[in-house]
């Protein structure tokens, strides 16, 4: 972060003394300075939505004085045992219904990220994310070279940004946009979908069994209506059988998706095949026996995770626990006692890898021994480890209630700008039309993306183990050239942006 937007973000903010949700913002921009003014923060009187690595667990064994965990390098943080006795334990479905965010508890920081992503009132998804649609799809072969395509894609960003400022009839510096690949590679992204569901089913379960696809994260609606297209105009037989559900946790999403729908004579036409389920994949409950597909593009990332520290010295996990104070302050804890959902994923993970994994910390007791008397006052806890919880609760939902499913999902293996730890989010916002990383995930609640990179090599192996089906990970490029007509987005210097945008990601297919 750059100290520059950090200042203008504050003068910005005080200008407007009677929006509400620009007060709120307020304390967003406490959090944007975490990482340079740390040090200065513990002398400082207590700020609202500051936030402190306070790294602590209950110990077992010891006198009650001696009950925590802290690491050896936060000299001077903040004691806040007391409240850590006397604070409730709440998770993220305990506060669906609260319209405020939460004070004076304690929750696991999987809920933390949940309530902050998905809450129904306050919720990053629920309210504050705007998706980028650039008008017109791109006419790649006409285009010189990438830069360009890069130069107009900005040019179509500002365009789209001005017309919506112009709307609210005010400029709106907070906006959370974003963009999928479906937008910008519209339509030959969700071709190359179709002709890989299309040839699978043909291949599968044609003509015994329907085409029935479900999608999650479907934003826009864009990607079902570009395979619904496709498949009506290539293969109207497979199209009579077609049929397209849509599960949408976000309710303007879902409404944006029906007028989506409902938009054109010819999207209009697919109605009938189209049913969009306003409801989270975990409130999930009817079982679905029949062979399907089931897209999840680019979900995995904002699936909340856990975090694990590791003892240095017995290698033991420790799972960190979120306290927010009276004052909206956020606290880290550390205990060795692992809830169910945690210990059961480090189980499932090290019986399906056969204990081949990475960890945070030299797996040389020697390396560690020795760094320890180099360093003497080095944290006795490792790095933090993100561990995807909600995803292998994702996996059992398929398992379920989907057994005869065929899943297909695209996501980023690497990003960058990540906060520290191993698999650790990229957690960020967007002020005056530019993403501003931050180092923590302790930030204000529904104002910043959280979004985490996908080890597909214990991820495959983990679905592989709940489900016992088998898979393959393929590069996002070697997907799109199995399946997409690749002459379709090739500039004329012979660059092709579909093939080179997404170098960081991957993509996982049941066989």
């Amino acid at each position: 972060m750059d100290s520059p937007i950090v200042a203008q973000l504050f003068r910005q903010l005080f200008r407007h003394p009677a929006c509400q949700s620009r007060r709120n913002l307020a304390a967003l921009s406490y959090c944007l300075q975490y990482g340079r003014l740390q040090q200065k923060q513990l002398q400082q009187q207590r700020r609202h939505m500051a936030s402190r690595n306070t790294v602590r667990g209950a110990r077992q064994g010891l006198p009650e004085k001696e009950s925590h965990w802290q690491q050896r390098t936060d000299l001077f943080a903040l004691d806040m045992s007391d409240e850590y006795k006397a604070y409730p334990t709440v998770t993220a479905n305990d506060l669906r219904s609260r319209r405020e965010r939460p004070r004076k508890v304690k929750m696991l920081m999987r809920d933390f990220i949940e309530d902050s992503l998905y809450n129904p009132h306050y919720g990053y998804f629920s309210k504050q994310v705007v998706i980028f649609t650039p008008g017109e799809p791109f006419e790649f072969n006409s285009l010189p070279d990438e830069p360009t395509f890069y130069a107009e894609l900005g040019r179509r960003y500002t365009e789209f940004e001005d017309l919506l400022d112009a709307k609210e009839g005010r400029v709106d510096e907070t906006r959370q946009l974003w963009h999928t690949p479906t937008e910008l590679f519209r339509p030959y992204y969700g071709e190359a979908v179709a002709r890989y569901l299309m040839s699978n089913y043909l291949m599968t379960t044609y003509p015994y069994h329907d085409l029935i696809i479900y999608e999650m994260g479907a934003g826009r609606g864009t990607l079902m209506l570009n395979i619904l297209d496709y498949i009506r105009d290539i293969e109207p037989a497979v199209y009579d059988r077609t049929k397209y559900k849509i599960i949408e946790i976000s309710p303007s999403l879902a409404a944006l998706q029906n007028s989506q729908l409902l938009s054109s004579a010819a999207s209009r036409g697919h109605a009938s095949k189209v049913e969009i389920i306003n409801k989270s994949i975990f409130d999930w409950d009817a079982r679905v026996p029949s062979p399907c597909f089931f897209l999840a593009m680019e979900v995995f990332d904002n699936f909340a995770h856990d975090v694990l520290r590791y003892d240095l010295d017995t290698e033991e996990p420790l799972q960190g626990t979120v306290l927010i104070d009276g004052h909206g302050e956020f606290y880290e804890f550390y205990e060795p006692a692992l809830d169910p959902v945690a210990a059961r994923y480090l189980r499932v993970r090290h019986a399906a890898t056969g204990g081949r994994y990475r960890v945070p910390y030299p797996t040389s007791r020697a390396a560690r021994w020795l760094k320890k008397q180099l360093v003497p006052f080095a944290p006795n806890l490792s790095d933090p480890e993100y561990i995807p919880t909600r995803l292998m609760q994702f996996f059992d939902i398929l398992e379920k209630h989907f057994p005869a499913h065929r899943l297909l999902t695209s996501d980023f293996h690497t990003l960058p700008d990540a906060v520290r730890g191993l698999n650790a989010p990229v957690v960020q916002t967007r002020f005056q039309r530019r993403m501003v990383p931050v180092t923590t995930p302790l930030v204000h609640q529904g104002y910043f993306d959280i979004l985490f990179p996908t080890d597909f090599g214990t991820v495959e192996a983990v679905y592989r183990a709940m489900t016992g089906k088998l898979t393959r990970v393929l590069t996002h490029e070697h997907f799109m050239r199995s399946w997409a007509y690749v002459e379709d987005t090739r500039t004329r210097s012979g660059e092709n942006p579909l093939l080179s945008w997404y170098r960081n990601a991957s993509v996982m297919v049941t066989v």
